[in-house]
């Protein structure tokens, strides 16, 4: 998979690079979510979660950071385990894992949080970074939030179905998706068995309800659809450990 993603993407690099900047040019640019970017979710012993990465993490494509991946991870805990939440959210549309690193984990690392949930990904392949450059970022990120949160659950989001977004073109979404596959694949090679450390697996076939209005990020209902799943997929006894 690494060596055909990468023979594959270095001739068509310059027509994945001019795809992406078309597709920032043609894509509307949804807002992020409104602020506040911090919230509680009422409940006993709540716990504190930290929401990491790129415009996932902005919120992007729902109205207010409730109806996001915040909001819908409160209220899965509080379902599922009776605990309250407090909860906040960095990062920035467009950012990679190296924009993570430079950027927001300076401030990631001043609190201590009992949940942490990376998304990133998407960007980095836009861009075509390298499956090493990436691997090597999200394990710098994983390693130092664990370092500064030590009892935490980390759940690491990365890289999306692009080969079922309709937004893309062929032959162009093809390849994205081959090299996207590659550095998801690197990235869970690098934190794979890290105590207290899950990577989500690649998700569930998207439904139609599932798209924001730009056919590119999550609606409200699409983040309600990915935190159900993530919830499924993460093994009891994790859940249980770091939760309960």
């Amino acid at each position: 998979m690494k060596r055909l993603s990468r023979v594959v993407a270095i001739p068509l690099a310059p027509v994945l690079i001019a795809q992406a900047r078309d597709l920032r040019r043609t894509i509307p640019r949804l807002p992020d979510a409104a602020t506040p970017w911090s919230g509680e979710l009422g409940g006993p012993r709540p716990l504190r979660l930290l929401v990491l990465g790129d415009s996932t993490a902005s919120g992007v494509g729902a109205d207010t950071q409730a109806d996001a991946l915040p909001g819908n991870l409160a209220r899965a805990i509080r379902s599922r385990f009776d605990r309250g939440t407090a909860w906040e959210c960095l990062g920035r549309n467009g950012a990679t894992a190296r924009d993570i690193i430079t950027d927001y984990l300076d401030g990631a690392e001043r609190r201590e949080y009992d949940l942490v949930f990376l998304t990133i990904g998407a960007n980095d392949a836009l861009g075509l970074r390298s499956r090493r450059a990436f691997s090597r970022d999200v394990a710098e990120i994983v390693d130092r939030m664990r370092a500064s949160s030590p009892g935490a659950l980390i759940l690491v989001s990365l890289m999306p179905r692009f080969d079922r977004f309709a937004s893309l073109r062929n032959p162009v979404r093809w390849n994205l998706a081959l090299h996207a596959a590659s550095l998801d694949d690197g990235a869970r090679r690098a934190v794979a068995g890290r105590p207290g450390v899950f990577s989500i697996p690649k998700p569930d076939p998207y439904t139609p309800e599932f798209w924001a209005s730009d056919n590119f990020h999550p609606s409200a209902e699409g983040y309600r659809q990915w935190v159900d799943f993530a919830m499924r997929e993460i093994p009891d006894e994790l859940l249980a450990r770091h939760l309960t």
